[in-house]
């Protein structure tokens, strides 16, 4: 039954009353308040600096046309993304995801574009049974398969499924595909496995399974060793986030000052937005941040004083440090954040030509980078195919996904082949 008019007008009055009491807060002025006074550097409640500018703190601007058509400092760009059929449970108790890891070339390279990683990451709770597999050819040699035997927990088995195909899929295709990067190498998303590092703030259970178990650490030892091999061949290594979720500044600022923004990303956009005497936003130009030093939230893992989970890094500590700076577009009304390692942001005249870049990239295309965009488009598994291969899985299985009765009421298993 849909919500008469009436109803729909008084959940209006509701929202106009919450308005109301919104806007007796300023949140621009608390942002600019913020920026001026607890980023330079930001410390934790021990007295720990856990966020600092590198440079100058400061806001820059730059006119859209004019970055557009700016000749980008990087001529080659090559992109990474990995994309999975979402978590799904079958009537044998066994959970999976499937995730397949693609890399794309600016300009196009076929043969690479052709080249996958898939992972078949299988959670049982049957202690008899084991399903780790070695990799196997696929497609003319062009991609490789194997099965992942997720680690037992008796919650968050999706989770867990979903976060070791995702990134060991991605983490596995870079380190094959490294050496085919020239100039710029651009992961679509961040630079650490953030989904999975998380895990220590979320539960008990799941952080024990960091902790202990070797399939998380095997993941995140991939990504130290990309920074590695990217570091030693000088070929810099940027994360680039379309969709930020991170609180970690928010939740420093907060044990300090008001912060009534949900995340970081929506501190960024109060500073970085431009407005003119009439309050309308101004489109003409990106904005951005200057380069930071975090070790905030999971950024503190990799932090030249953090354990790394234990696992062995040959380079200085610090040279794994998370950096980043934040892009607006106003056309869009979208903040990017990109990453980078210490090891490629400390020299300034480096930092400068990665921002350049960003700046091109994102004026040219009103949105993320060419080679984020075609690794996204290769990598992704649209919901048709996701159920087209989740109908595959239970031939072979000979049995059904565990349904639920929303799957009949919203039409989520309700595909014609």
């Amino acid at each position: 039954m849909t919500l008469d008019p009436v109803h729909v007008d008084g959940i209006a009055s509701l929202a106009r009353q919450v308005r109301q009491t919104v806007e007796t807060s300023d949140q621009g002025a608390a942002a600019e308040t913020v920026w001026a006074n607890f980023l330079d550097p930001l410390y934790d409640t021990h007295g720990g600096e856990i966020l600092a500018p590198m440079g100058e703190q400061r806001r820059r601007m730059v006119d859209i046309e004019d970055a557009a058509l700016t000749e980008p400092p990087y001529p080659t760009q090559h992109g990474l993304d990995s994309g999975t059929i979402n978590p799904t449970t079958f009537k044998n108790g066994l959970v999976i995801d499937v995730a397949q890891a693609a890399m794309s070339a600016t300009p196009s390279d076929v043969e690479l574009h052709r080249g996958r990683t898939i992972i078949m990451a299988v959670h049982s709770n049957d202690a008899t049974i084991a399903f780790d597999g070695d990799w196997q050819g696929l497609d003319h040699g062009y991609g490789r398969r194997r099965v992942l035997d997720a680690p037992k927990v008796d919650r968050f088995e999706q989770r867990v499924v979903h976060a070791l195909a995702l990134y060991l899929a991605e983490s596995e295709h870079a380190l094959l595909n490294a050496d085919a990067v020239e100039d710029l190498f651009i992961l679509d998303g961040p630079l650490y496995p953030t989904g999975l590092l998380r895990w220590a703030d979320r539960d008990t259970e799941l952080a024990e399974l960091l902790d202990e178990s070797d399939e998380p650490k095997t993941v995140v030892g991939n990504y130290v060793e990309l920074v590695e091999r990217f570091v030693d061949r000088d070929v810099p290594l940027v994360g680039f986030i379309k969709n930020s979720s991170t609180k970690a500044l928010t939740r420093g600022v907060r044990k300090r000052t008001n912060a009534p923004w949900v995340n970081d990303t929506a501190f960024f956009r109060r500073v970085l937005e431009r407005r003119d005497e009439d309050g309308e936003l101004l489109t003409d130009a990106l904005t951005c941040t200057n380069w930071f030093r975090s070790r905030a939230g999971t950024d503190g893992v990799m932090a030249a004083d953090g354990d790394a989970l234990g696992i062995e890094r040959s380079l200085d500590p610090e040279l794994y440090e998370v950096t980043f700076f934040v892009c607006y577009d106003p056309r869009s009304d979208l903040v990017f954040r990109v990453e980078a390692p210490y090891a490629f942001t400390s020299d300034e005249e480096r930092r400068e030509r990665l921002t350049r870049q960003i700046l091109h990239d994102v004026a040219a295309r009103k949105g993320p980078p060419l080679a984020v965009a075609k690794a996204d488009e290769l990598a992704s598994i649209d919901r048709e195919g996701g159920e087209r291969l989740t109908r595959r899985i239970e031939q072979a299985f000979d049995t059904d996904r565990e349904k639920e009765y929303n799957d009949t009421r919203w039409g989520a298993a309700d595909e014609v082949f």
